[in-house]
């Protein structure tokens, strides 16, 4: 077993998870204890060291298909929008929309077919800031999960990419009213509505977009795995006030790029390396 000692625990901070509204992150766990979490994006508390925050986090440093990653088109299976068949209801007087520390997250209901699995349920869908897959190198100003899950409780997530509204770029409206909650819950914990929410142009532009899809994982701890990620690669937009008010709330909460599938850990190889550069001092120290 590999060392990550290096990497040391330190004091909790607000957080949100991936999975809330899952049978993995029930809501009746209750908002002010999930705004008291156990991770976050920064200093001690950030990606590189959440393994060590929490003994149910080892996949964060061990797991093989973690997410998010570097899309490379010629690597992934590219999947129509169109068999997707998302399914989600308007809503004429606004969803839930919660702050839960380092995300805000919207509860909806809705379907979608995904690996011919017409059974997935959606659960709910939040924002990170910056994007946290890239594709071919390229990073967005945001991501947006659709979070679902089927009757066996594996989770899949169909992603969007944000980019800011120019020129002739038309936000996303029902993005854009979904944000329309925010003033009202810059703080952790805080609940608010969103505008009225009408999925019909969402549903259309993925229709319109190759999907890029892979094995992965929660982008958040505990970072469990088989997780069916499935990436747009039409972004879509967002005003710039829309977007900076976003960024606001949120601020960083983007997981760093991980390995390809199915490939070690960059944490491991990272610790396996800090481990031959120590053992190499010493040996140059004793020498001397």
């Amino acid at each position: 077993m590999k060392s990550f000692t290096f990497l040391l625990p330190f004091a909790s901070m607000a957080t949100a998870i991936c999975h809330y509204g899952t049978s993995l992150g029930p809501r009746d766990l209750g908002l002010a204890e999930r705004a008291e979490g156990s991770f976050g994006y920064h200093e001690l508390e950030g990606a590189i060291n959440w393994h060590a925050l929490d003994s149910k986090n080892k996949l964060c440093a061990t797991g093989k298909n973690q997410s998010p990653i570097n899309v490379v088109r010629s690597e992934r299976t590219i999947v129509p929008g169109r068999s997707y068949g998302l399914n989600i209801p308007s809503y004429p007087y606004g969803a839930p929309i919660q702050n839960l520390g380092t995300t805000v997250q919207a509860t909806v209901n809705g379907s979608a077919t995904i690996l011919n699995d017409p059974s997935y349920v959606l659960r709910q869908f939040h924002f990170h800031t910056p994007s946290e897959h890239h594709l071919e190198g390229e990073h967005f100003a945001g991501e947006v999960h659709f979070v679902f899950e089927n009757g066996n409780k594996k989770l899949a997530v169909i992603g969007f990419f944000i980019e800011i509204a120019g020129g002739s770029d038309q936000p996303t409206q029902v993005i854009s009213n979904a944000l329309d909650g925010l003033g009202a819950i810059t703080e952790a914990g805080q609940q608010s509505v969103t505008s009225s929410l009408n999925f019909a142009g969402l549903r259309e532009h993925l229709r319109r977009s190759d999907v890029y899809q892979y094995g992965g994982s929660l982008t958040t701890p505990p970072c469990s795995e088989e997780v069916t990620f499935n990436v747009a690669a039409k972004p879509i937009y967002v005003s710039a006030d829309k977007y900076r008010q976003l960024k606001r709330i949120v601020k960083f909460n983007s997981r760093f790029t991980q390995n390809k599938p199915g490939e070690e850990n960059i944490l491991q190889i990272v610790s396996r390396t800090v481990s031959r550069l120590v053992q190499n001092a010493r040996r140059r120290a004793f020498n001397a």
